[in-house]
């Protein structure tokens, strides 16, 4: 399955033999950097692929707004009548419901966004409509064994085998929101994680702490043909251009069709050596042979190193090439800090060793000597020539015309009557004293340790919260821990990812909440929380306040909102052994930020509390029902200071 950013990456996977091509349009998918594609445009290049026996997937894979319903269902409803793509996906439960309302009748596949970790989520993702599951990157090849042993009939999987890797678990980071409202969830993260951090203090050295490799299983895919659940090799890379989709597709389809080969693999590792991505790493995919993704102290930058910059003594820069350059390459100064990072495409061709001579951007800065310059897209003359006949065989088409939306309404709910207001403080375990008098309600998140220090007769008051991520070896304990818990009297239970409703085989005298981490920001989504029978939800935090203060008018359960306290920048389930817990960590900006180990992830958290303590009045006036405080112990190095707080987005709007 490859990836399209663009025309000529579509046709490039094509080219190539991939058996499906997914894509995003102008709006409403997980890339929102790539140049993505028009109606008119796909249903030109769905009908050519489909003569040709390709399928073609369409992410609309982020997080459903308030106000975003009429758009979203009108759009689908239109790329049901002009494209008729094989299927859509999804990370917003809501988009399921609005999909089916809207008439789109193809397949709905789980983006890997949506979080569905456990096997327990195959169960509900299928009761949903679903039809595939895109697993997560950080699962090894133990965990995928698992979720295919638990995978329903008529459910498939489909698992990345490469590409780029977020360090934080995906659907479980706001690093990017938190710094300027610039949301993953919604397709416009600015990726803070390959950033150059400080440990320890601002005289420490600049490192990439947390700047990942490209994932590449390469050669140890094999064992994945003896899972037949697992339908689908994803390649990620819808930013990539048609250089690396054709040289990466190539090298899957060869070690998919010819996996005891050596003559194959080794031209299969070779295409993809050549395909210019970052350094590859097999992660944590094998269990007893670890690759640990990142390297602090390795560079992380995408593409070959085509030569460092030189200046002349009257102050022209250029490079001399370590290979030859064609024109129409593209070639990029520096990396992603530097203050000369830019991206240019060469007009002209330039031989090995020859001179390539450097302009100053306007506004710009120049390049300083021995900056690195990289190739990282090529045009050569062999695939231009396969592009350019498929292109022919396209202009023979008529595009259609866009159509606009015209039918489509979003069904409307009403909202329910206001319950009596909670004030929930949650904690990792329950503090001394807690538990007598009334007081206010008390959250506890749900371990076992926990579990046993709250006496019995004050278990059924507490809100037990379970983790937002359950990976798949953790699912049986935390069934038995739910049974415990449930046999010494809990009732209450905050679901932080809303696949976590599978692991409750009764519900008879529960009460059920969707948790903040559940990234809910729609009715639709709330109704389809409903479904799966939960009574409230708590909203996410990531919104602008405009947009928090309207989602009670129209939700059918009641909600809550986490109105302060310590808000993750994101969940990592894997950490450079370079970068200690506790300890302060140091953007380019100065921002503070430390990590600390719950469970089996790593939560890396600003150094400032979320506070909307201020804005409780509108929140309460706009129908707001639970209001949460997160109480995380400060590490030491920030005990004795007076940090900051953000309202996160609540000004500035969420993007």
């Amino acid at each position: 399955m490859a990836p399209a950013g663009d025309r000529a990456s579509f046709l490039a996977a094509v080219a190539a033999g991939a058996d499906a091509v997914y894509l995003g349009l102008k709006h409403f998918s997980a890339r929102m950097q790539a140049k993505n594609f028009g109606l008119g445009e796909l249903a030109t290049l769905v009908g050519f692929a489909h003569e040709r026996g390709v399928r073609v997937y369409v992410a609309m894979n982020v997080l459903l707004k308030p106000d975003d319903a009429r758009a979203a269902g009108g759009l689908i409803e239109r790329l049901a009548q002009m494209v008729r793509p094989d299927a859509l996906i999804v990370q917003d439960l809501g988009l399921i419901s609005l999909a089916r309302q809207a008439g789109f009748t193809g397949e709905i596949h789980v983006s890997t966004l949506a979080n569905a970790t456990h096997p327990a989520a195959l169960r509900v993702a299928q009761a949903l409509g679903a039809s595939r599951v895109v697993l997560p990157r950080e699962l090894d090849l133990d965990e995928v064994k698992l979720m295919a042993e638990a995978c329903p009939e008529g459910l498939g999987l489909e698992l990345f085998v490469h590409g780029a890797l977020c360090h934080c678990v995906s659907g479980r980071c706001w690093w990017s929101s938190f710094f300027g409202g610039k949301s993953g969830l919604r397709g416009r993260c600015v990726q803070p994680c390959r950033r150059l951090y400080r440990q320890g203090g601002p005289k420490s050295k600049p490192e990439r702490l947390f700047s990942c490799q490209d994932l590449s299983l390469d050669v140890v895919t094999k064992p994945l043909l003896s899972v037949p659940q697992v339908v689908s090799w994803k390649i990620e890379g819808r930013k990539k251009g048609p250089h690396y989709v054709y040289y990466v597709v190539t090298a899957y389809r060869m070690l998919r069709d010819n996996p005891s080969d050596p003559v194959a693999r080794k031209s299969a590792y070779s295409l993809i050596e050549q395909a210019l991505g970052r350094p590859g790493t097999h992660g944590v995919f094998l269990p007893q042979r670890p690759f640990p993704p990142v390297r602090p102290s390795q560079e992380t930058a995408s593409g070959l190193l085509a030569g460092m910059v030189k200046k002349e003594p009257g102050g022209k820069a250029y490079v001399q090439t370590r290979m030859a350059l064609l024109s129409g390459d593209l070639i990029r100064l520096g990396c992603e800090d530097d203050a000369w990072h830019q991206t240019i495409p060469l007009r002209r061709s330039v031989p090995k060793g020859g001179r390539l001579d450097l302009i100053r951007p306007q506004g710009g800065h120049f390049p300083p000597p021995k900056a690195p310059v990289f190739l990282i897209d090529r045009r050569e003359p062999e695939l231009m020539r396969i592009l350019a006949g498929l292109e022919k065989e396209l202009a023979a088409r008529a595009e259609p015309l866009e159509k606009e939306a015209a039918s489509f309404r979003p069904r409307r709910f009403t909202p329910v009557d206001r319950p009596p207001r909670v004030d929930l403080a949650v904690y990792r375990s329950l503090p001394r004293g807690a538990g007598k008098g009334r007081g206010g309600d008390l959250g506890v998140w749900l371990e076992r340790a926990a579990l046993l220090d709250v006496p019995r007769p004050v278990t059924a008051r507490i809100w037990w919260w379970l983790p937002p991520v359950i990976w798949p070896g953790e699912e049986e304990r935390y069934q038995r821990l739910l049974a415990e818990a449930r046999e010494r009297g809990a009732r209450t239970f905050v679901l932080n990812a809303p696949w976590q409703a599978g692991l409750f085989e009764t519900r008879e005298g529960l009460r059920l909440v969707g948790g903040p981490f559940c990234n809910l920001a729609s009715a639709e989504t709330a109704a389809q929380f409903a479904g799966l029978g939960m009574q409230a939800a708590f909203v996410s935090p990531e919104l602008s306040g405009e947009e928090l203060l309207s989602l009670p008018r129209t939700s059918p359960i009641p909600l809550g909102i986490v109105l302060g306290g310590l808000w993750p920048l994101g969940l990592t389930r894997i950490l450079a052994e370079e970068v200690h817990l506790e300890e302060p960590i140091l953007s380019p900006r100065g921002e503070v930020a430390w990590v600390r180990k719950h469970g089996a992830n790593h939560w890396i958290f600003p150094g400032w509390e979320l506070d909307l303590s201020g804005h409780r009045r509108e929140l309460e006036q706009a129908g707001f029902a639970l209001f949460a405080t997160l109480r995380e112990m400060w590490p030491k190095f920030l005990m004795d200071s007076n940090p900051r707080t953000s309202v996160f987005n609540w000004d500035q709007g969420l993007l």
